[in-house]
């Protein structure tokens, strides 16, 4: 039975925020569905560990206190409307600030 082709919700320098914790970032990288360690996966809770097949996106992150890079599932993100731009040291290296969002820099590598 062949696999349903999914495309991801969100899209590279797009600002998006987590639907449950305090934190949002700018998408620098996707994968088709999850790619991480399986000991990753596992220091989840149950409760609100996320479905393997669905896209999970790399994030410049912040939340008040820090910045760090986060791995998100698709259904855990919402757009970031707040039109903010993100503080992330990184941002500035690989993506220029657009009216809506960012775009990615020629040549920038993930």
């Amino acid at each position: 039975m062949p696999q349903a082709i999914r495309t991801a919700r969100f899209r590279i320098g797009q600002v998006v925020r987590h639907r449950i914790f305090p934190f949002r970032g700018v998408i620098f990288d996707v994968d088709p569905e999850f790619a991480n360690s399986e000991e990753w996966y596992q220091s989840i809770p149950a409760d609100v560990r996320p479905r393997k097949d669905q896209p999970f996106y790399h994030l410049l992150a912040e939340n008040a206190e820090s910045e760090y890079v986060a791995y998100v599932s698709e259904q855990n993100l919402l757009e970031d409307e707040s039109g903010e731009p993100v503080r992330h040291p990184q941002v500035a290296e690989m993506f220029m600030k657009t009216r809506d969002g960012y775009q990615p820099k020629a040549g920038a590598r993930h």
